[in-house]
Parts: structure tokens; C-alpha cells; sequence
């Protein structure tokens, strides 16, 4: 597939996975996480047409700055949402000799999905709980699609680095910290983990689409007490 939808770029993203990179953020999610930074990338119709030539032409205007570790990111949105059309870009990425990684949450997955997957050279995965009851009523999505995921990324040996947002009264204890250092012994080629603080600010973004922010007057995660979890990490 040489079209996609896209919702916006983001270029010397230095967030993203490692080194300098282009990040482009794919339309469409089938999940609707409480804490969402995005929402206006949930509908699959929203965002603008792109096609291949375009995603090769801004990657490269990077490329004199990713050096060995740079490259470009697809986020979201849930970019396995669309994983014919992100196979296709990231071959044609590595063709330019760019590498790329994928950014997903977990919460969708099928054959498509498995092809860029194998197709990547690193998967950042957004845990949203490791209970999977929480899970849904975080993400209105079960956890098979990120079990799907975890298997083949093991069984494909790709490197992966996990980040899990904290947010306060749901998962800021050592209790939590513990139960995500157990779920994280089921992936083979850990990279890096980065605990990441919950944070409000995209709450006007609701009020703009007139969708309910869930969390609407939880105050941000202290750096403090993150920085102590995070030391927890094994």
C-alpha cells in the first residue's frame, strides 16, 4: 500500500527513541486511553493523505543529523493500524539506508502488524497496566493484541524499549513497580525501560473536540516520587 493517513510530523525529535529523529504520527487508534496526549489522531478518517514518496523525501531531509543512532519513529495514533502502508515506508526508508522504529501500544495487531514489525529495527511499547482489567477500562481494549506483540517481537529477536506512564492514585506504588518488573521478564531484548510522569497538559485538546477527559482535575505526577520509582526498576 503506497498511501497513508497521517496527522502530523515532527522533526529533531530527541524523545522518540535514540538519537535525532523524524517522527511522524500516523492517524487512527482503536484504543481510548484515559491519559491520551493525542486524541485528535483517534479517528482513522482525520489527519491528511501521504504517500510513500513524501515520508522517503521529509526522512531524508533528516538524515545529515540521525548519525549511527538516529533515524525516524512512527507514532500515533496506533501505527499498526495501518501496517501495510508502514511496512511499505519503512522498507523504503532502509532502502535510503534510514532505520526506523515503531511506536505502539499494544492494543492492536494482526498479520500486517507482524510485517512491519519484522520489517523495524526497534519497537517502543507503551505499557498501559500490566493488569489486564485495568488494561480495558484504561484503554476500552483487551491485552491480546500486546500479548500478540510481545510474542513475535521475542520470536523475531527485535530489541525494544518499554515506557509506562505514572499516574498518580493508579499505579504510583512499589507494589505496581514490582508486578511491572515480573511482566517485563516475558520479553526477551530489553533495551532500556523509562518511567514516565503523568501529565495534564493535553486536557484543553478534549475540551477543543468536546470529548470528556477522564482524569480531568488529577494533578501531574511529582518528579520526586517518579524518580524513586524509577530507581526501582530492574
Amino acid at each position: 500500500m503506497n498511501k497513508g493517513r497521517l496527522h502530523s510530523i515532527e522533526t529533531f525529535g530527541a524523545v522518540d527513541g535514540p538519537g535525532i529523529r523524524t517522527v511522524f504520527f500516523l492517524q487512527g487508534c482503536p484504543a481510548r486511553c484515559a491519559y491520551c496526549h493525542n486524541p485528535d489522531t483517534w479517528d482513522p478518517c482525520g489527519g491528511r493523505e501521504v504517500d510513500l514518496d513524501e515520508i522517503v523525501s521529509r526522512a531524508k531531509r533528516g538524515k545529515p543529523y540521525y548519525g549511527e543512532d538516529g533515524g525516524v519513529t512512527f507514532s500515533g495514533g496506533e501505527p499498526l493500524l495501518q501496517g501495510k502502508f508502514l511496512f511499505e515506508a519503512i522498507k523504503s526508508l532502509h532502502a535510503e539506508g534510514i532505520g526506523s522504529a515503531i511506536d505502539t501500544s499494544g492494543t492492536y495487531f494482526d498479520e500486517d502488524s507482524e510485517s512491519a514489525i519484522a520489517e523495524a529495527d526497534l519497537v517502543l511499547l507503551d505499557i498501559k497496566h500490566t493488569d489486564g482489567t485495568v488494561f480495558k477500562e484504561l484503554t476500552g481494549r483487551g491485552q491480546e493484541s500486546l500479548f500478540r506483540l510481545i510474542e513475535v517481537v521475542n520470536r523475531l529477536g527485535k530489541p525494544i524499549w518499554i515506557r509506562q506512564v505514572i499516574v498518580p492514585g493508579l499505579n504510583d506504588t512499589q507494589a505496581y513497580i514490582a508486578a511491572l518488573n515480573d511482566f517485563l521478564t516475558d520479553i526477551e531484548i530489553i533495551r532500556k525501560v523509562e518511567l514516565l510522569g503523568y501529565h495534564n497538559m493535553a486536557e484543553s485538546k478534549y475540551e477543543k473536540l468536546g470529548i470528556e477527559y477522564k482524569l480531568k482535575g488529577l494533578a501531574p505526577m511529582s518528579n520526586e516520587k517518579l524518580q524513586a520509582l524509577s530507581e526501582l526498576i530492574i
